[in-house]
């Protein structure tokens, strides 16, 4: 049976070295399930594949969009399901890694098929959160939607913008085409999840932070500002460093700030993906223990 390996975990917890080491033993090309290194010219701060190591070994959705356009989960599960079929024909493995969990769950679960919407109805609603602001556009999301209102995060703009799309696209509440039902796939799915105890992590991404700054991550912001207002753009990283370009924070401050909510995004990831019981946990260093796992796998 052909079998996707998913190498998952926190920001900054180490997936990237040890995914090329796994991908060059196995002679598998790697599928990246990040949702903004799909993005050119993002390089730094998405911490993207370096030109060394994407010389190492072939990967896949780095780089290929513009800030501009416009993707989703759905869109990620239904081309990444074509590409593995292609790439089954020549490999009895394949490797995704990524920390996107959405991404992660369209592929592994799959995601309901919620209608695709019309750029008229996404610049509307983008146009009225500018306006009007994120509250009342939560008011309104809990008038047409009160069970999805009940269920969301309140804090994430785009989830409740994007639910609001889907009420004005199809006419029907967001919640009623959330089915929650996993999807059966052609291949076995395997799922390593690689963690560290938090000082750990914490003081790893304290340091990237520093060194995204240190490679230049104001001057690629400095780049990406036309394009600020980007779905795309709205990350932590580019939303500090435009901020000092505003003048609202000094670098020192924007810098600390970025550790912060990076921290916090990376406590929202482990949150997430400890709920799936099909996850098997390493430390990353453990990489014999991680092959042994997986080739005892592959044997049974």
């Amino acid at each position: 049976m052909k079998t996707l390996v998913v190498l998952l975990g926190p920001t900054g917890v180490g997936k990237t070295e040890l995914a090329l080491t796994l991908a060059q033993r196995y002679a598998t090309p790697i599928i990246s399930a990040d949702s903004r290194q799909m993005y050119a010219g993002m390089t730094i701060g998405t911490a993207a594949p370096t030109r060394e190591q994407l010389a190492r070994v072939r990967h896949y959705f780095v780089g290929q969009l513009q800030p501009t356009e416009y993707y989703s989960a759905a869109r990620f599960e239904a081309d990444v399901l074509k590409l593995a079929a292609e790439l089954f024909e020549k490999h009895d493995i394949l490797l995704m890694t990524g920390g996107s969990m959405l991404y992660i769950d369209a592929v592994c679960k799959g995601i309901d098929d919620i209608p695709t919407i019309e750029a008229e109805t996404r610049q509307m609603l983008r146009r009225r959160l500018a306006d009007e602001g994120l509250e009342t556009l939560k008011a309104e999301l809990r008038l047409l939607d009160p069970q999805y209102y009940e269920q969301a995060d309140l804090k994430n703009t785009q989830r409740i913008v994007h639910a609001l799309e889907v009420c004005y696209q199809t006419g029907k509440p967001f919640s009623s085409f959330r089915t929650h039902s996993a999807k059966p796939r052609p291949f076995d799915i395997v799922r390593i999840g690689l963690c560290r105890p938090r000082e750990e992590l914490f003081a790893r991404i304290n340091s990237r932070v520093d060194q995204m700054v240190a490679d230049g991550l104001m001057d690629e912001a400095r780049r990406l500002l036309p394009y600020r207002q980007e779905n795309a753009l709205n990350t932590v990283g580019y939303k500090e460093m435009f901020a000092v370009i505003d003048g609202t924070w000094t670098l020192e401050q924007a810098t600390e700030r970025m550790k912060k909510n990076t921290r916090v995004y990376a406590k929202k990831q482990m949150t997430w993906f400890q709920r799936d019981k099909d996850i098997r946990w390493f430390h990353p260093d453990q990489t014999q223990e991680i092959t042994d796992y997986l080739d005892s796998i592959r044997k049974n």
